[in-house]
């Protein structure tokens, strides 16, 4: 692995740990989940399988430590990879030769949706949460995605004109 692309990603989870950090609570003493939108750039960059899988662990992890969702570690281990390959998969479907604005805030849309499903769905199985499962959707997962979404289409195009100013990334 790049030595400057592995450094990259770890400032992009850095990033994301400190905006995950400082958010306010949405629902309930629940976060949005800021850490997803750093990944998910860190996939639109540097589009490897090796890049997603240490991306999706490194950012499971830091999600796991960084939880105040009760059994919120074992559900973000288990939430970020299969939401990083989900991502990267549906990247490489509608990729055309490099990502723009708007399917990468699309991509961020769907991503953020999938990762809230597999999360609550990952809770629900492992600790029980009858009939929040649709109020912790709408209050924590809905307004997450649209925050990411917006971070999304900010973020995206000033780190693509730094990257290729610095011909760090991979595209």
């Amino acid at each position: 692995m790049n030595t400057r692309v592995l450094v990259s990603l770890s400032l992009l989870v850095g990033i994301g740990t400190v905006l995950h950090a400082v958010m306010p609570p949405l629902f309930l003493g629940m976060k949005a989940d800021m850490l997803l939108t750093m990944m998910f750039l860190g996939i639109l960059l540097f589009p490897e399988r090796k890049n997603v899988l240490v991306l999706s662990l490194v950012t499971g992890i830091v999600s796991a430590i960084t939880t105040a969702f009760p059994g919120g570690q074992i559900a973000n281990m288990i939430d970020k990879p299969i939401t990083a390959f989900c991502f990267f998969g549906l990247m490489l479907l509608i990729r055309s030769k490099q990502p723009t604005v708007i399917s990468a805030s699309i991509l961020t849309a769907i991503g953020t949706l999938i990762s809230g499903t597999i999360f609550l769905l990952t809770a629900l199985i492992f600790f029980g949460l009858p009939d929040a499962f649709i109020a912790l959707f709408a209050g924590v997962v809905l307004p997450t995605a649209i925050v990411n979404t917006i971070m999304m289409i900010v973020i995206f195009p000033i780190v693509q004109a730094i990257l290729k100013r610095t011909n760090i990334a991979v595209q």
